[in-house]
């Protein structure tokens, strides 16, 4: 019993794809964000300490090292020979595009690198940048753009300081839509001031508008951060496990089952991460979601949405492909 025999992940994606092991490299360019550089804020989200997901912040090394350190541990755990450049840490799209250009060049010119993954915020996708991805996948790359919506309702928007409402998000996927570049949505669960209810119309609206990858994410309370502050004085309380197991479990029944997850938690390091000390435990809540969807008796798009029928019989065939591939278990 592993995830992908109830989830269309995003390993398994890549190995019908390509037959073969892919991994994402983690690339950090040295990029900050309008939120943190006083064009539209100081600080940034109340939430953000890039350190979670980005060690080397503050001063990256160059993209091709990067690369090679990231092979050197993927060698080590499973051998995969070929790579996706995931540009992630703050905003990947936030700069000039000659600038961007490089630096994606940079890591396409890897002989093992068959693409990039372009993490940014919606409000900073520009026509450019767009014709630019789009100039790579003609040339035969595979390329994602990854869109940190977090929520579909401006009032949490607002709450948590992210600097941009829904609209701008609306504007992004029409226009990234528009050059068939796919798309990865980050939705975060446990957001101050949302709920259950809150996640599924989320999910619903980011369906209704059209995507083909989602991530999920627990709200980490991590240092040096505005949201750590209202976790000590008691005006935020993060989610139990079982609660972010469940609301994930719902959210992927609900999804369409030819969308890819990407994720459906996140990690962040014990130097920083300070609640819920669970999120330090991807596998014990990924076992838990998998567990969770097995006492359902369920899978991906056993519910349906707002999208109702979307796509039934395409749904039908993509169902049969996405159950596990026996001889590579447990990919994500």
């Amino acid at each position: 019993m592993v995830l992908s025999d109830y989830v269309n992940t995003f390993g398994q994606y890549l190995l019908r794809r390509y037959r073969e092991r892919v991994h994402k490299l983690t690339i950090n360019a040295g990029f900050t964000c309008p939120n943190r550089d006083g064009t539209k804020g100081r600080g940034g989200c109340t939430f953000c300490n890039n350190v979670s997901f980005s060690p080397n912040a503050r001063c990256p090394p160059p993209v091709a090292t990067q690369l090679e350190s990231g092979r050197q541990v993927i060698a080590k755990r499973t051998g995969a020979q070929r790579f996706i450049a995931y540009f992630q840490a703050y905003t990947n799209t936030y700069a000039d595009i000659q600038h961007l250009a490089s630096l994606y060049e940079e890591a396409l010119a890897e002989p093992d690198v068959v693409g990039l993954s372009i993490g940014t915020r919606p409000d900073c996708v520009s026509e450019e940048v767009l014709d630019l991805l789009a100039s790579y996948q003609k040339r035969g790359y595979e390329i994602w753009l990854e869109l940190g919506l977090q929520s579909a309702f401006d009032s949490t928007l607002e709450r948590i300081q992210r600097g941009h409402g829904f609209a701008e998000y609306q504007q992004a996927v029409v226009a990234t839509r528009q050059r068939g570049i796919p798309i990865c949505t980050h939705l975060i669960i446990g957001l101050p001031g949302e709920e259950r209810s809150h996640n599924l119309v989320t999910l619903d609206r980011v369906l209704e508008l059209g995507v083909e990858g989602l991530k999920l994410h627990p709200l980490h309370v991590v240092k040096h951060t505005i949201l750590a502050k209202q976790w000590r004085q008691g005006t935020y309380q993060p989610l139990e496990m079982s609660t972010y197991v469940s609301i994930a479990a719902d959210m992927i029944e609900r999804t369409p089952p030819d969308i890819v997850y990407h994720r459906v938690t996140a990690t962040a390091s014990m130097a920083i991460l300070q609640a819920p000390i669970w999120c330090h435990k991807k596998w014990a809540v990924l076992n838990a979601i998998t567990a969770e969807l097995h006492r359902r008796n369920s899978e991906q798009g056993e519910k349906g949405s707002v999208q109702g029928e979307r796509g039934a019989v395409q749904g039908e065939r993509v169902k049969k492909k996405v159950k596990r591939i026996s001889d590579v278990s447990g990919m994500i």
